[in-house]
């Protein structure tokens, strides 16, 4: 299901997965990642906007949406998921492209941007703050807000199982959590496109291995890097009524890992792509160039 009818829709065999992506507009390629628990919907009022001056790629993270959800923990890091997307870039020709990532997918963005520097022409990452910051200085307001990172990633069967029961209250708390975010902020076909994704067990033990992979991968690779910079230039963004606004100042915690870094903070919470989707558009047309 596409909320983007302009948009050709297709599934490309990259990396050993099956990885869905809407592509839309002409021009400088922009790579669009979603985050938790959503798809590449979360860019429908978003994209088209981008669209007027780029071509828009706007995949399903392996895991999520209608792209393959394989089985083991250990094909869910950062580091697998990214390749997925610079495979994916590679299949659709394009050797360099701006990349954006809300939530997981700029966690996966800030990978690939580490694992592969040179196909990066901008970087742009969505309420986030570092993710071995996060893990390794847990505050307890911050395990509190985000104590979906620890359950979530429980040793099989046991959350998936939870969540089976009833995945829509599940996930739409997740969805109101994070900086009080109403459901009615979502646009309806939005919403109705996120829970037919996350009804699945399959995408259950996707999000859940997602997590997982998280603290038992992504902190080890983290912390190999941390002596790295990314050098192109990027932009940080942040909802102000959101737990990583309210808890952090994001920008700074980025300053030591980005060298060429602009700041942008935006009204709404976490999820403030789909509360404020023409200012967030309206703030990447300012910095792509």
């Amino acid at each position: 299901m596409t909320l983007l009818p302009d948009f050709q829709t297709d599934v490309a065999d990259v990396n050993g997965q099956q990885i869905f992506y809407a592509r839309g507009g002409s021009g400088p390629p922009v790579m669009l990642l979603h985050g938790f628990p959503q798809t590449h919907a979360m860019w429908h009022a978003v994209a088209p906007a981008l669209a007027q001056r780029f071509t828009v790629i706007a995949p399903d993270l392996r895991g999520y949406g209608a792209s393959s959800k394989p089985q083991d923990t250990a094909q869910y890091s950062f580091r697998e998921m990214g390749t997925d997307q610079l495979a994916l870039m590679t299949h659709l020709g394009f050797d360099t492209f701006h990349l954006v990532g809300h939530d997981r997918g700029g966690r996966t963005a800030h990978r690939m941007a580490l694992d592969a520097p040179a196909r990066i022409d901008t970087l742009t990452v969505m309420d986030i703050i570092p993710t071995h910051l996060l893990l390794s200085d847990l505050r307890q307001d911050v395990a509190r807000a985000y104590y979906h990172w620890f359950f979530l990633a429980q040793p099989t069967p046991f959350p998936e199982t939870l969540i089976g029961h009833d995945p829509d209250t599940y996930f739409e708390a997740s969805l109101m959590a994070w900086g009080s975010t109403p459901l009615s902020d979502f646009d309806p076909l939005a919403l109705a496109a996120y829970r037919a994704a996350w009804r699945t067990p399959e995408a259950i033990r996707g999000m859940c291995n997602d997590y997982r992979a998280a603290l038992d991968i992504d902190f080890d690779l983290d912390a190999a890097d941390l002596h790295r910079t990314i050098d192109c230039p990027s932009l940080v963004m942040w909802g102000t009524d959101g737990a990583m606004g309210k808890m952090y100042e994001v920008a700074d915690t980025w300053a030591d890992r980005l060298s060429n870094m602009r700041s942008t903070p935006l009204p709404g919470g976490h999820f403030f792509v789909d509360q404020y989707p023409t200012q967030t558009a309206t703030a990447l047309l300012d910095f792509l160039p």
